[in-house]
């Protein structure tokens, strides 16, 4: 069993071997992240479609980011506080609240407070502080979990089994939302509104069914995360004493996920606004909204195929090469999306070759938490999270300011005469800070000691 590959079918076998509680919290992570994926990636156009101009796109993926930076911790001292199995319900109930105010958003219209109109879109961004609530808790655990459990030498594969389940939510999602866009609105309709509303009622159903799940079968008596918690100074001592060796990862992985923040909620707008791109496949039309959700279904299908083949590779070659080709992959698809033409087979291609960037994903995961040591995993993972994310909170409202703007810059050298911002602008820069990333993994990233 040590030497098993993470294939699907050993991943199953595992997963269904699981102590109960661990079984109940996974199938709770699956549903819930069933219905983030069902609607996550289709809030920008959601957003538009409510009244936002990109640059308000943008300012949301910034507020989505320090709701990221924030939670992990804040999540943590609160389950401290209440218990486990009590936390987890009010996250889940939170989470599901979430998803409900996005559904009613374009129900409630705009309120008229005399000195200020309050756009239905705002709405979004309060459903996105409650929607966030269940994924505050475990992220630190879950890694701590995988590091105790596994060999130094097998964390690639470890982290593998575990994203293999985890990604699946993240395929069925985007393709069964693209579904119920095209049944309700699919035919020649290109507003996403009406099928979208469905999306969302069936995002909160997956809510209110995990949170009941959660709460009646989880038994928290042997839970032992996070028992203490000394506030303020535990974070800056925790951020202090990171291991020397995930330094250069940390700049590296900052930078990279900062240029796939400044366009990762803009990717929707390019096919849908930008390109207006459809196609028709078996005598089936597929408007922008429904295409849209097909190409990420296609892009997870590529990344749940090559995750288990690139951490056996991992162990052959070390981690530091496949997650330089993770990263990689990352620093260059904006600039390709952008500047392809808007063709369905080629945009369908690119998406395939973005789905290649998860492959990197469970070496990430194991340099992060290889050099932690053995009962220190979760605080390494938090506190290393806890940085990055707060550095990258800006990327979304940059991506969007640029995005959204017109103006022109005479350059006096180059092969430019201007720049003119706009989409390919934001993309572009995106790139070039997503390759500066990149470089610097190459020359200064160290490789974790049990792989060197």
């Amino acid at each position: 069993m040590a030497t098993e590959s993470p294939s699907v079918r050993s991943t199953v076998r595992q997963f269904f071997s699981l102590e109960r509680d661990v079984l109940v919290l996974s199938l709770a992570m699956f549903a819930f992240s069933l219905g983030f994926q069902m609607t996550g990636r289709y809030l920008s156009e959601y957003l538009v479609v409510l009244g936002a101009s990109p640059f308000v796109v943008g300012l949301y993926g910034s507020f989505g980011n320090i709701i990221s930076a924030v939670y992990p911790y804040a999540g943590g001292v609160f389950s401290d506080r209440v218990g486990s199995r009590h936390a987890l319900t009010l996250f889940g109930l939170l989470s599901t609240l979430g998803f409900l105010f996005w559904l009613v958003a374009p129900l409630v219209g705009p309120i008229d407070l005399g000195t200020v109109v309050l756009d239905p879109w705002l709405w979004i961004f309060v459903g996105l502080v409650l929607a966030q609530a269940w994924k505050s808790f475990g992220l630190g655990a879950t890694f701590a979990i995988v590091k105790q459990s596994v060999p130094d030498d097998r964390l690639a594969r470890g982290f593998a089994s575990t994203e293999t389940f985890r990604r699946s939510a993240f395929l069925i999602g985007p393709v069964l939302a693209a579904g119920l866009l095209f049944l309700v609105g699919g035919g020649n309709e290109s507003d996403i509104l009406p099928g979208f509303l469905y999306v969302l009622g069936v995002a909160v159903a997956f809510g209110v069914v995990a949170t009941a799940v959660q709460h009646v079968s989880y038994e928290a008596d042997a839970d032992s995360f996070g028992k203490t918690f000394d506030g303020v100074s535990q974070i800056r001592s925790d951020l202090a004493e990171l291991p020397d060796v995930l330094r250069p990862l940390l700049v590296a992985d900052t930078l990279v996920r900062f240029a796939n923040g400044m366009v990762y909620g803009f990717f929707i707008l390019v096919i849908t606004q930008l390109w207006e791109l459809d196609a028709t496949v078996f005598g089936l039309y597929l408007n922008p909204a429904v295409l849209f959700g097909v190409l990420l279904g296609v892009e997870m299908v590529v990344a749940l195929v090559s995750m288990a083949p690139a951490a056996i590779a991992a162990e052959r070659v070390g981690l530091k090469p496949v997650v330089a080709v993770g990263f990689a992959v990352y620093a260059v698809f904006p600039a390709l999306l952008i500047f392809a033409p808007a063709d369905p087979l080629v945009v369908t291609v690119l998406f395939a070759f973005s789905g290649l960037r998860f492959a990197g994903l469970p070496s990430h995961k194991a340099l992060i938490v290889g050099p932690a040591e053995r009962d220190a995993g979760g605080r390494v993972t938090g506190a290393y999270y806890l940085l990055r994310n707060a550095i990258v909170i800006p990327s979304a409202a940059l991506g969007g300011y640029l995005y959204d703007s017109d103006w022109t810059v005479e350059l006096p050298v180059g092969p430019l005469e201007t720049l003119t911002a706009g989409p390919e602008l934001a993309f572009s820069v995106a790139t070039v800070v997503g390759i500066v990333g990149v470089a610097y993994f190459l020359v200064f990233g160290e490789e974790f000691a049990a792989y060197a």
